[in-house]
């Protein structure tokens, strides 16, 4: 194995400098901060203080902040935070308010689902130990829409708006390069042919805000997936009237080029490749979850940034894979798993494609997601197509190895390697070399950097003899942490 010291290629330098960044702003190292939480101080923030945002589950954060104004980045005391949010109207309204999500770095979540509308609005209080925090109360004047209130917004723009939505995205920019135009009797008539014996396709029309579907090939029944998400927006604002076909099967579709002749279909999928051209949309695994959030379902966008285990220095310092053997790949884990057990625990919880391998490779019980953070390291590899565990991986504060893919999901392009993970090889030929890096350099630092009380801030010099106006894309959109 390579001596991390000698990596001295561009990328292994990069890749050193990101798990530095990483550890020193992500991840909690346990370190003890005696500052007390000033209720006053603190921030709170996000869409679920404004009563325009109609989610399934509304959510806002909390900062903690002590005396001084600074932010504190430990958890504070358990059950320290409580949350009461009430209808407006003298009428009950049921409102479910779980206790507040600790995120780990001095921040929480807080989420609430309403289980019907109110039209004079909402009144939320947060307190610190019965003190009222930030500027509580809130009150979020009616009305204010539940998540199946059919009540759509005329105007899309002003949706838009409201929901803070980007007016570009650089996937859909490139899912829609192959489409200068759509002819829809085009589509009509070629769709079914090429595509209606490949699994599942599901041909829908919106037209004056109503969803219509007919069901095109053999395995359609994940169209629940794909009606309950179109239901929803169209009871959120009213669409333009639109034809398309969403593929609800694994695999992408549209393998002609832009360059052909004729040229390729636009076909809806929730997984792209660099072989197709199909265009994605966020997986049935997030739109499904989202929408059942704190309700059927406990995996949710959500719900993982307050379930990530331990601190840092508590995890167990090796790698983390459980999954079907739904590709070649996810057996090598395995077997590598038996001659490394001290770099990475790595099992099969069921087979179907290669029951051959049973035997050999042995069956692994089931362990909760929030279990798998229990360990610093995740082991991302594909299923039959991208893994939709990824973004669920992305949100816990273990670091990730991602194995090196043609597949994709929608926000990949957001998203840089050797920054925001780890990559490894197809073959994960090299899995085991970046763990054992990812342990060395982890180790070095073992406390967590902090802005002490008797430290100034040092300001950049002013030249007043030159003009200089900053471009780059941090300063120009700085990210949010609530995003």
């Amino acid at each position: 194995m390579m001596n991390p010291r000698s990596l001295n290629n561009g990328f292994a330098l990069l890749a050193k400098f990101a798990l530095n960044i990483f550890i020193s702003l992500y991840l909690n190292l346990g370190v003890c901060q005696a500052t007390e939480v000033n209720a006053g101080n603190c921030l709170i923030w996000g869409p679920g203080l404004n009563p325009d945002v109609v989610l399934p589950v509304r959510y806002f954060y909390i900062q903690t902040v002590d005396s001084l104004g600074i932010n504190i980045t430990v958890p504070p005391d358990k059950d320290s935070f409580k949350v009461k949010i009430s209808s407006l109207e003298k009428e009950y309204l049921r409102i479910h308010v779980p206790a507040p999500l600790d995120r780990g770095d001095g921040s929480l979540l807080v989420r609430y689902r309403l289980y019907g509308s109110s039209l004079k609005g909402l009144k939320v209080e947060v307190f610190y130990k019965d003190k009222p925090v930030a500027k509580s109360p809130y009150a979020l004047k009616g009305p204010v829409y539940h998540e199946y209130c059919d009540c759509a917004e005329p105007d899309v723009e002003a949706w838009n708006r409201v929901m803070q939505c980007s007016q570009e995205d650089p996937q859909i920019e490139q899912d829609f390069g192959s489409f200068p135009s759509i002819d829809l009797q085009q589509l009509l008539q070629e769709v079914p042919k090429r595509f209606s014996q490949r699994g599942g396709l599901i041909h829908y029309t919106i037209l004056n805000n109503q969803l219509h579907r007919r069901s095109l090939g053999k395995y359609t029944d994940f169209k629940m997936f794909s009606d309950e998400i179109l239901l929803s927006l169209t009871r959120k604002v009213k669409l333009p009237d639109v034809e398309f076909y969403i593929n609800v099967g694994d695999w992408p579709m549209e393998k002609r080029k832009a360059s052909e002749n004729p040229g390729p279909l636009p076909i809806i999928s929730w997984c792209g490749s660099t072989d197709t051209r199909d265009i994605i949309l966020p997986t049935y695994d997030i739109t499904h979850s989202s929408l059942e959030a704190m309700r059927g379902v406990t995996n949710d966008l959500l719900s993982v940034q307050g379930n990530t285990g331990p601190v840092w220095s508590d995890k167990m310092n090796m790698a983390f894979f459980r999954g079907r053997d739904s590709r070649e790949e996810r057996l090598r884990l395995v077997t590598m798993s038996k001659k490394y057990p001290e770099l990475l625990d790595a099992g099969i919880t069921a087979y179907f494609f290669f029951r051959d391998q049973e035997k050999e490779l042995g069956k692994t019980p089931l362990v909760g997601f929030f279990d798998f953070f229990k360990y610093k390291y995740q082991v991302n590899v594909d299923g039959t197509v991208a893994a939709y565990r990824f973004p669920y991986l992305m949100l816990g504060n273990s670091l990730v190895f991602k194995q090196d893919s043609p597949y994709y999901e929608h926000f990949y392009t957001h998203l840089k390697p050797g920054v925001h993970y780890i990559p490894v090889k197809r073959d994960l030929s090299d899995l085991i070399h970046w763990i054992r890096w990812a342990q060395t350099y982890a180790e070095r630092q073992t406390s967590l950097p902090a802005v002490h009380p008797d430290m100034e801030a040092v300001p950049q010099p002013s030249d007043h003899t030159a003009l200089c106006e900053c471009k780059r894309a941090e300063h120009q959109n700085p990210l949010k942490d609530e995003l």
